[in-house]
């Protein structure tokens, strides 16, 4: 009987592990990057719809389309016609659980997407094909590159006139400095546009101009390019342009290889036009077949592999006022390992705390839906009550730290002012809430008391001020500071460092963690302060 006993409880443990590789194999977390107006949020909008997550596609900008976009869900976004959050929306397709960050495009905006990275496993960028690679793009790129992320990029817009495809080619390997294979290829484009040819399945999508937000493209199986038939469908002339293409690419590109696309070496292109439908449903049956479950995540003591029984995750973005009805405080958590469970004790490995989580969340934007149970690669939403930070890590109990979730440092610095005397704790409170989002810093000066907002793009004010005014109920006004840089300083040499502080009270804060910030108002200053003091480290980003 004991045997048995053990037996069984044997075939349980294995059968608790293949369940737990199962969910993680068929898990995709990417996230869509692009340098503004490329039409990301648009390409996010069309993968949704065609994943069935959502049946009617709303646009950023139109005149003719009235439903916003899904991932555009704050008031101020739907205003100005871009992204200023990270959105996260999850859906299932073809047996695969997607999980799609929508970052934004906007340089002002960059820090949150950086974090964005550090939560995702592979990448989609997305190409304005008039435009080409745009410097946001390409500072994107360098982040991937470090962190060896896979990349896909979709040229976009091919319902435009558009550069060269084989130019393009050129320009994405040249630009992002990583080898290219098409699997799709477009037939002509602008006003001759006809349509998308997936290389990769052997099938030809049909254009029709039409700002569709359904998902009823056109699709015709093409097994050979030299059947007459083709002709039919997109005309002689561009039917021979085609095969002439598709030749080319044959002969100048390697052979796609799934392992050089996994290890950040190899890019492989999609083309189309996401408004119109075009090539969408091609990249997202390709990158489901394809693109990396989740991958291994660095702590500062080891690497945590996604198969492993206990769980771990850490907390990559917080978000304030997801419903401003409620004033509800959202944390993103990203599953690393293990499985995670509605209503069952982990530690919070900052505070040391045992927490548990009675109404955890998944999400398609701002709508949320209670879950029992999460997988490694899911993003999950934790009720914040204002206990958590950036970086904050879960565990069954192992003190874990997980590396590469950077803060930068600042480049614009205004003082913020009450401008509302009765409306002193909304704004004390907003404040409060909107800096732990990381979306700004918060620094108090030490020769005043004064409160100094620290932003890496100067567009963040103007996001700050209208987020308190329409989710607070407080207003602001901005005063101007001069400030070249703020760094965090830190030294073993307690006699130098207090020395320092001493020296530059006027130019002295701390941040909203108690750090020591200095608040250099020229290069130099800054110069001459490191020159000076050797023995303290003046550091401009911080891992939170």
């Amino acid at each position: 009987m004991q045997k048995y006993c053990i037996f069984a409880a044997r075939n349980v443990y294995i059968y608790c592990n293949m369940a737990l590789i199962d969910e993680i194999t068929r898990r995709r977390t990417f996230a869509v990057i692009a340098h503004p107006d490329a039409g990301k949020t648009t390409l996010t909008e069309k993968l949704l719809l065609f994943g069935g997550a959502i049946h009617v596609a709303g646009a950023v900008k139109s005149n003719k389309i009235k439903k916003g976009a899904t991932s555009d869900f704050m008031e101020i976004e739907r205003q100005r016609g871009i992204s200023v959050a990270t959105s996260v929306m999850g859906f299932e397709y073809k047996g695969a659980k997607i999980n799609i960050l929508d970052t934004p495009g906007h340089e002002d905006f960059a820090e949150d997407t950086y974090r964005t990275l550090t939560a995702v496993d592979s990448v989609i960028i997305v190409i304005d094909g008039a435009k080409g690679v745009e410097t946001q793009t390409r500072r994107l790129m360098e982040v991937c590159r470090m962190r060896k992320t896979p990349v896909i990029v979709f040229v976009n817009k091919l319902d435009r006139p558009s550069k060269d495809p084989f130019d393009l080619l050129d320009e994405v390997e040249r630009e992002l400095k990583i080898r290219v294979r098409p699997l799709a290829f477009p037939i002509s484009s602008g006003d001759t546009f006809k349509g998308v040819y997936n290389i990769y399945e052997k099938n030809l999508s049909l254009f029709t101009s039409d700002e569709r937000q359904t998902a009823d493209a056109s699709t015709v199986d093409i097994n050979d390019l030299t059947s007459s038939d083709i002709d039919s469908y997109i005309g002689e002339k561009f039917a021979m342009q085609l095969r002439e293409n598709i030749d080319l690419v044959e002969g100048v590109y390697d052979t796609f290889s799934r392992e050089e696309y996994l290890a950040g070496e190899l890019a492989p292109v999609f083309f189309g036009s996401a408004v119109n439908n075009f090539g969408v449903r091609e990249l997202l049956d390709c990158f489901v077949r394809i693109a990396p479950s989740p991958r291994n995540a660095t702590t500062e003591t080891r690497l945590v592999e996604p198969a492993e029984a206990k769980l771990t995750g850490f907390i990559f973005k917080i978000h304030a006022n997801m419903d401003p009805n409620h004033r509800d405080r959202i944390a993103f958590m990203k599953i690393c390992s293990g499985r995670f469970e509605r209503n069952k004790n982990y530690l919070h490995v900052r505070s040391g705390k045992q927490l548990k989580f009675s109404s955890p969340t998944a999400f398609m934007a701002e709508k949320k839906s209670i879950i029992d149970e999460a997988f490694p690669g899911d993003i999950v939403g934790l009720h914040d009550t204002g206990t958590f930070m950036i970086g904050d890590t879960f565990t069954e109990g192992e003190k874990l730290k997980f590396t590469g979730i950077p803060s930068f440092s600042p480049e614009h610095f205004r003082y913020i002012e009450n401008a509302d005397p009765l409306k002193f704790k909304q704004l004390a409170k907003g404040i409060d809430q909107l800096m732990d989002e990381g979306v700004a810093q918060l620094f108090t000066s030490s020769l005043n008391g004064r409160k100094i907002i620290g932003t890496v793009g100067a567009l963040q004010f103007e996001v700050i001020q209208y987020r308190l005014e329409h989710e607070y109920g407080a207003k602001c006004r901005w005063e101007p500071i001069s400030i070249h840089k703020a760094c965090w300083i830190e030294s073993d040499n307690e006699t130098q460092l207090a020395d320092f502080k001493r020296r530059k009270h006027t130019n002295m804060a701390v941040d909203k963690h108690g750090r020591d910030v200095f608040l250099a108002d020229t290069s130099y200053a800054l110069a001459l302060a490191q020159e000076n003091f050797k023995d303290i480290r003046f550091k401009f980003t911080s891992e939170v």
